[in-house]
């Protein structure tokens, strides 16, 4: 393919284009567990937070009235965390902790290390006689006012994310369904499994066992079926249509070239797939296809070649089901790393180059006899985009297995 046939002219741009036309899937209420699930709906404060004034240091409440030099000043009661604040006498100080209720009447907390601890009794230090009013108290809904959202729909729910929901009396949650995902490897050269000794001519199904490795971690996709084709025309007709009724993606692998067995792209098209792009300027993996249905589901064809089709599921299927999920941070910014040793060469496409972690923000290239090249893959903890006719150490976009 030349240059002027391509669609787009990047990885961003396609798939910025097949995104608008997907669907985002149902809403599944309160599973068992929202960790690794997209929020359906906002969770919002069921109380201020802080619920009440508390103090910010170790030290003493006081009147600002009774913060004067060089008096001893009584202290009366103590107000610890988790108990109800005492009750603050006129010409007295309380004593109190960090995270304590703030009793009513204090103006302020005096650091504890500005004072001079007596018997029931301190003294301020000079220091402490600046303290302004308010100084280390922290207000009740300072962090968040009862009834404003403290979590937005469309967030990957994490461990902060959940600390912050139980907080607010969140213990569960209406989240997006999983998506689900279909994948498709296709070839007649493809389809030995397990303890199967292959011919020469033959090849073990490693695509298969990579695409739901990369996707199986992800709590928000479910595999819903996982199939290998044979180069038949009608039965991979036959899988797709099933597919598509059973799943909210579909992922294959392998015939999406120009071969007189590559009958992918005809068949999406058959099966009521609207192709948004066959043909992207990137290596490996440049014939990839990208399809939606008529109701937003994704049909993703990637090349056959083993590390075409990890780079393209890495690069482009994740993002997009991300999509799928609810998720609007779905294509967050990638790291950037640098290239040690990156060498002179340009591509005029983009250059999805294999590379390995050696420290932090350095990588290097692995080298690679092509994509079918499953020993430099294992080598590799990742890739790095290069965008056309550059070189050099970069900074590059990293994106990790």
């Amino acid at each position: 393919m030349s240059a002027k046939k391509f669609a787009f002219d990047s990885p961003d741009e396609a798939i910025a284009a097949i995104a608008d036309r997907l669907s985002v899937v149902g809403i599944q209420s309160e599973p068992q567990s929202c960790l690794g699930r997209v929020l359906a709906q906002s969770v919002t404060a069921d109380r201020d937070s802080p619920a009440a004034d508390v103090s910010a240091m170790d030290g003493y409440a006081i009147r600002m009235s009774d913060l004067r030099p060089g008096e001893t000043i009584p202290v009366h009661g103590e107000s610890a965390p988790g108990t109800p604040p005492p009750t603050m006498s006129k010409g007295s100080l309380v004593r109190i902790f960090t995270g304590a209720i703030v009793p009513n009447g204090a103006d302020a907390v005096v650091k504890r290390e500005d004072t001079e601890e007596l018997e029931n009794a301190i003294r301020f230090r000079d220091v402490a006689l600046s303290t302004q009013p308010g100084e280390n108290i922290r207000r009740a809904g300072e962090n968040a006012k009862a009834g404003s959202t403290v979590l937005p729909a469309g967030v990957l729910v994490n461990a902060a994310h959940r600390a912050t929901m139980v907080n607010f009396g969140g213990y569960h949650a209406s989240v997006y369904s999983s998506v689900r995902v279909t994948v498709i490897t296709t070839g007649d050269e493809v389809g030995v499994f397990a303890d199967e000794a292959p011919q020469p001519w033959q090849l073990r199904n490693s695509n298969q066992v990579a695409l739901g490795s990369l996707i199986e971690p992800n709590p928000w996709i479910s595999i819903q079926a996982v199939h290998h084709v044979r180069d038949d025309r009608e039965t991979l007709q036959q899988s797709l249509v099933t597919a598509i009724d059973q799943s909210d993606a579909i992922l294959m692998t392998g015939g999406v070239s120009m071969g007189d067995y590559d009958y992918v792209p005809d068949v999406v098209r058959e099966v009521g797939g609207d192709v948004v792009f066959h043909g992207l300027p990137i290596r490996p993996g440049k014939p990839i296809l990208g399809a939606a249905t008529a109701n937003g589901k994704l049909i993703l064809g990637l090349p056959g070649n083993p590390v075409s089709a990890v780079v393209g599921c890495r690069r482009f299927a994740l993002p997009l089901l991300a999509k799928q999920s609810g998720q609007t941070e779905w294509n967050p910014p990638s790291t950037q790393v640098r290239l040690r040793s990156p060498g002179t060469k340009t591509l005029p496409l983009h250059w999805l180059r294999i590379v390995k972690m050696v420290e932090t923000g350095i990588a290097e290239p692995v080298f690679s006899q092509g994509s079918g090249d499953l020993v430099s893959l294992g080598q590799s903890s990742g890739f790095v985009e290069v965008p056309a006719n550059e070189s050099g150490e970069g900074p590059w976009s990293y994106f990790p297995w």
